[in-house]
């Protein structure tokens, strides 16, 4: 058989033209299924998480009932922020809130990361907005870690306040925002004031401290002896003096001292109430002891007309010298008696019971 016929057709079956145009096409398709096959497909973006800790400051308690952890916000397709840690506490009738977040975008020209169109850098606000709650904080710490930097610091506060209130402060007694406690009464010892209505109390408590910027704080306070923390408890509000941070902390420690004290210009009839043996308890502790009292007329001076100085005793004033054994408790600064310094010259209150004598220090025991 020939190969090509007198008509043109290949083996005798094929127009040579018709086979010509199959195999082009065959061609072509080949072709492009192999530049489909071997074209490399543009690389995914590469991106990466850090975690930043970000300072909402006060909110609303409605808000703060809101906000868990694992709540999440996309402020665009390439960047998701995560709620890792929640930090309370509070401040003034509101509640300060930290949040640790993972933020996930994808990695810029020079390999940081970028969310939201800018690197996370310290002092940027950033939003938070879910359906529930809407938010912002300034990022304060950029970390590997997905949780806050929290310690339980023990401190003794000290407080003035009022004797209903005073009778409230128990052992035991949680400080809780949101159902989280951000802090525990552990010890409590409350002293007569100079008012009735008064009372002078030292409170040993646990707080759950943040760490920021190389200090301890809670909330916006710094825990350093002198700060002032607020406390609100279910049916109290406690606003305390830091006396002392860290350390032995023991409320119930004391040392004795024999402390003599003096008030001058006193009525006779009231410098007569006062004798050796009278005390003040606190509960069943007792925390002053009167050991001595020495009484004599306070004194007139008096310059004549021909400026000659006369000296008589006053007829009814009396200076009276106690000597009395406190109990006091060491700290930091010194000496302390029912929660204030004690030195010479310092003021000192002791309820006696059927006296309230406010003294003037003039020498402490070494």
């Amino acid at each position: 058989m020939e190969l090509i016929d007198d008509d043109g057709n290949l083996f005798g079956r094929v127009n040579v033209i018709d086979a010509l145009v199959v195999l082009l096409i065959a061609a072509v398709v080949v072709a492009g299924a192999a530049f489909v096959l071997t074209d490399d497909p543009a690389p995914e973006p590469e991106t990466d998480i850090t975690y930043a800790t970000l300072d909402v400051g006060t909110v609303s308690p409605y808000v703060v009932d809101a906000i868990s952890e694992g709540d999440t916000y996309s402020p665009e397709d390439s960047s998701n922020l995560r709620i890792t840690d929640v930090h309370l506490t509070p401040q003034d009738d509101r509640t300060r809130v930290l949040l640790r977040v993972a933020l996930e975008g994808e990695r810029n020209d020079q390999d940081s990361l970028v969310y939201a169109g800018a690197p996370p850098r310290l002092g940027r606000t950033l939003d938070v907005s879910t359906d529930r709650y809407q938010i912002n904080g300034q990022i304060r710490d950029v970390g590997d870690s997905d949780a806050l930097a929290t310690e339980q610091q023990r401190v003794l506060l000290s407080s003035q306040i009022d004797a209903g209130t005073a009778q409230a402060v128990t052992p035991g007694d949680e400080i809780r925002l949101s159902d989280r406690t951000v802090a525990r009464i552990e010890n409590v010892t409350t002293y007569a004031t100079n008012r009735s209505t008064q009372r002078q109390l030292l409170v040993e408590a646990t707080l759950t401290a943040h760490h920021q910027q190389d200090h301890l704080r809670f909330g916006d306070t710094t825990l350093r002896r002198g700060q002032t923390v607020m406390l609100p408890a279910s049916d109290y509000t406690l606003a305390a003096q830091i006396e002392q941070v860290g350390g032995d902390i023991d409320i119930d420690a004391t040392t004795t001292r024999t402390v003599t004290l003096r008030m001058e210009e006193i009525r006779e009839d009231f410098a007569n109430v006062i004798e050796p043996g009278m005390v003040e308890r606190t509960g069943d502790t007792t925390v002053a002891r009167v050991t001595d009292v020495e009484t004599e007329p306070s004194l007139i001076i008096a310059t004549g007309d021909d400026g000659s100085v006369n000296v008589v005793d006053h007829p009814v004033n009396r200076d009276v010298t106690i000597t009395a054994e406190l109990q006091l408790r060491e700290t930091p600064s010194g000496l302390a008696f029912k929660g204030d310094q004690i030195r010479q010259g310092s003021t000192v209150t002791l309820d006696l019971g059927t006296a309230t004598v406010e003294a003037t220090v003039v020498a402490v025991e070494r």
